[in-house]
Formats: C-alpha cells, sequence, structure tokens
C-alpha cells in the first residue's frame, strides 16, 4: 500500500501519530558513512525512512535506502532501536517515530550524482567529522555508529 503515511494523515489530520522507519550505516573501507543531503532542509541524515504497510522492517530499509542513495543494499544485522523520539513538522505534522538501525552492505547502485525529490546529494564522512544532522534520532544512531565502529575513541 503505496502512501500509507499520506493516507493516515488525510483521516487524522495533524494529531500525534506513531510511525516507524528504517536507516542503514553503509561504511566504506576508510570507516566513513555515507550519508544524504536533505532536499527539504538541507541538512544531513542517515538514508532511510518510513515503513509503508504490508512490509517488513529489511524490506523497508532496503527500499529507503536505495531511493534516499541510489545505492542497493544487502541488509545486514540490526544494530538498535529508538523509541523516544518525537517531531513536529512545520506543516503542524506531529509524530513518534520507532526507529531502527541496520547494519547495510552495498550490492549495487551508486551514490547519486543528481538531485531527487528527497535527496539534494550524497557524500561520505568520517565518522568523528560529521555535518549538522537533521534529527536527533540520527544524532542517537550515529552515536551508536561511532561506538560499534570507532570502539576507541571517546564520542
Amino acid at each position: 500500500m503505496a502512501n500509507y503515511i499520506k493516507e493516515i494523515r488525510n483521516l487524522v489530520g495533524h494529531r500525534p501519530i506513531i510511525l516507524v522507519a528504517c536507516g542503514g550505516a553503509l561504511l566504506n573501507e576508510h570507516k566513513q558513512i555515507l550519508l544524504q543531503e536533505r532536499a527539504d532542509t538541507g541538512n544531513w541524515s542517515i538514508p532511510g525512512g518510513f515503513m509503508e504497510y504490508g512490509e517488513s522492517l529489511k524490506q523497508t530499509c532496503a527500499r529507503e535506502f536505495a531511493e534516499d542513495s541510489g545505492i542497493k543494499v544487502e541488509v545486514g544485522r540490526h544494530l538498535g532501536y529508538f523509541d523516544q523520539d518525537f517531531s513536529t513538522y512545520p506543516n503542524g505534522d506531529v509524530t513518534q517515530v520507532i526507529g531502527h538501525l541496520f547494519e547495510v552492505h552495498q550490492i549495487g547502485g551508486q551514490p547519486l550524482d543528481h538531485v531527487t525529490d528527497e535527496t539534494l546529494s550524497t557524500q561520505w564522512f568520517d565518522l568523528d567529522s560529521l555535518p549538522t544532522i537533521q534529527f536527533s534520532q540520527n544524532e542517537k544512531m550515529l552515536n551508536l555508529i561511532k561506538q560499534i565502529y570507532l570502539p576507541n575513541k571517546t564520542n
């Protein structure tokens, strides 16, 4: 069922809703992470997004990662979940996002080299030198990634 969230919003308006989201941590051989420059704000985030009705968490992660980055991935281990993040969007929509973070591995495609509806660009970043991150949930996810992949460095 495509546009599940839009259908729900048409029914409930701006009332608070709970959404499930999945993001993927793709690191290269230099332990740099691929991030997406968001078209809506110009800030950066982990490629990922909201689950559509009927999808599994891993299906959501793979679909959203490809949409946001241009890279087809195999979804690996579940790194963590984040359930205490609340957002009010500029249009007045209110959400509690239950975010799931997965380790992903590239199996095809390449980082986007053009602007899309959701992405201005993609770029590799050192984990200890990240740009301004869009959501507090993404900051928490990136802190977890740093703990896993840079265990001897202070965050």
